[in-house]
């Protein structure tokens, strides 16, 4: 039986969900669902954290199994908030891909309804094909490969066999629809949904240990979160601050810790900059700040998920014009500024624009906290991801 995508129905949190995943009726089962990913938290990452939040999301309604990798050799099977995790032994890696032998027969057995698999995950994709599974395929296509280009070069042949044989490809933009090559010849299977985050539960901080965060660092306060990897360009914005009355927080941690401390100390301003690195809790901070800056350089960074954390804190965003769906998340001149990556003058002369203008900066904070709630509520994501799997299922019960 076909049903309307009007027929919605909300559990006792409050998401939407569709009336053919939560029909029980007449013996009718759940449907199965298996989610194959890179990692799971507690490592960290943004595909991770979407992961995490999605099927704990989903799994009130439909039967949820979720396989990655682990950091170990050996597998191991335990159960997060309700979510069935597999993390499998990792014999080795590949290019930043872990290599898990057992991958092929867990997809092959798990006798699912959809798999469901995150990319980029070029090791998954090859045991996918490997598997022979015959239950539909959903695919979120967070990024392209970007740093491997010989390695996605020799992958792509069977990237595009996967992509064929998928009933929809998610994407979470328009942005990274409209750029990437890899998706153009299969734009009639992409369906966009943007990532969701539990905007309530950042709305609500600490206020005690924000107000402790200012005392210490205050009062222009401008915050940078993520891993200290190659693509978060935090070298230029680390250089704008050589034109900025105010303190940089970077909280995060990652491989270029050191050249970074030592950026600080060549550029003279120890005393307006602050790498963060074994902060537990990032939610005071953004509670703490004025502004946040998302100075990434290059279409690795996808998204942003930190833009909606810091936007569903109040915060205006200066974010820089990629290709990729990082100004879709905060559009110029609605809830902050865009500027040119790679270019420390723009960073700087938006951060003191910001910082001076009180107004406008209350003004872009309030449209974040709007957008946010409108467009990229975890229910809405979650809702949406439902309804792209009851669509997937009618769709291949009529053919």
């Amino acid at each position: 039986m076909q049903v309307a995508a009007s027929q919605i129905a909300r559990n006792s949190s409050g998401v939407e969900r569709s009336d053919f995943i939560l029909s029980q009726s007449a013996g009718q089962k759940k449907l199965r669902v298996m989610h194959v990913g890179k990692f799971y938290p507690p490592h960290r990452g943004g595909m991770e954290t979407h992961l995490k939040s999605l099927c704990e999301e989903l799994k009130s309604d439909i039967d949820i199994e979720v396989v990655v990798a682990s950091d170990r050799v050996r597998s191991r099977d335990e159960e997060i908030n309700g979510v069935r995790v597999s993390r499998l032994g990792t014999l080795f890696n590949f290019a930043a891909a872990p290599v898990c032998p057992e991958l092929v027969r867990r997809i092959r057995k798990a006798d699912a309804d959809i798999v469901h698999i995150h990319l980029p995950n070029p090791t998954a994709i090859l045991a996918y094909l490997a598997s022979g599974a015959t239950g539909r395929l959903v695919i979120t296509y967070h990024s392209d490969i970007i740093r491997q280009k010989i390695l996605g070069s020799a992958f792509l042949p069977f990237m595009r066999r996967a992509l064929a044989r998928t009933s929809a490809i998610i994407v979470t933009s328009p942005n990274y629809l409209e750029s990437s090559k890899v998706l153009s010849p299969f734009r009639e299977r992409c369906r966009v949904i943007p990532f969701g985050i539990p905007v309530r539960e950042f709305e609500n901080g600490d206020q005690e240990e924000a107000r402790a965060i200012r005392d210490r660092y205050g009062p222009r306060i401008i915050l940078g979160v993520g891993r200290l990897v190659y693509y978060k360009g935090f070298e230029y914005l680390i250089r704008a601050m050589a034109q900025v009355n105010g303190q940089l927080l970077i909280v995060g941690n990652g491989p270029l810790l050191g050249k970074l401390r030592a950026l600080i100390e060549k550029c003279g301003i120890s005393d307006r900059v602050a790498l963060l690195t074994d902060v537990k809790d990032v939610l005071p901070y953004y509670h703490a700040a004025d502004i946040f800056a998302l100075s990434s350089i290059a279409r690795s960074e996808a998204f942003g998920i930190v833009q909606l954390e810091a936007m569903a804190c109040g915060l205006p965003v200066i974010n820089t014009h990629l290709d990729s769906g990082v100004p879709f998340v905060s559009p110029d001149g609605v809830s902050g500024i865009t500027v040119p990556p790679r270019d420390s003058n723009a960073l700087a002369e938006a951060i003191n624009e910001l910082l001076d203008d009180n107004e406008r900066r209350a003004r872009y904070g309030r449209a974040a906290k709007n957008r946010v709630r409108q467009e990229f509520d975890l229910s809405l994501m979650t809702g949406r991801t439902l309804e792209l799997y009851r669509e997937v299922m009618s769709r291949n019960n009529r053919s």
